[in-house]
């Protein structure tokens, strides 16, 4: 009798990918809403005040979180003519369009 193959173990994946243009557009929302500092009031127990300021940096700078979506909207547009939507690799790391 055949000796018994013992199951074989899946592995994860040892790359993963971020999508330049998602990560770039988060990032300048993150710092025109003014998040970390209104995360950091909720932190600290001040939840109205956080709030409060999210809303405040929100009007302030509206027409700038605009662009930056309406930007982000025709880079994803114009980055599905790419054969490759890689940019960069360094690695387990690949920076895609």
């Amino acid at each position: 009798m055949a000796p018994r193959r013992k199951a074989p173990r899946r592995r994860a994946r040892r790359s993963f990918n971020i999508s330049a243009i998602e990560a770039g557009t988060a990032l300048s929302l993150s710092q025109s809403t003014g998040f970390a500092e209104s995360l950091q009031m909720a932190l600290d127990g001040k939840l109205s005040e956080g709030v409060n300021n999210i809303s405040r940096k929100v009007l302030a700078n509206k027409s700038t979180i605009i662009g930056t979506l309406g930007a982000a909207a025709v880079a994803k547009v114009a980055s599905k003519g790419f054969a490759s939507g890689t940019l960069a690799k360094l690695g387990p790391l690949r920076v895609k369009l």
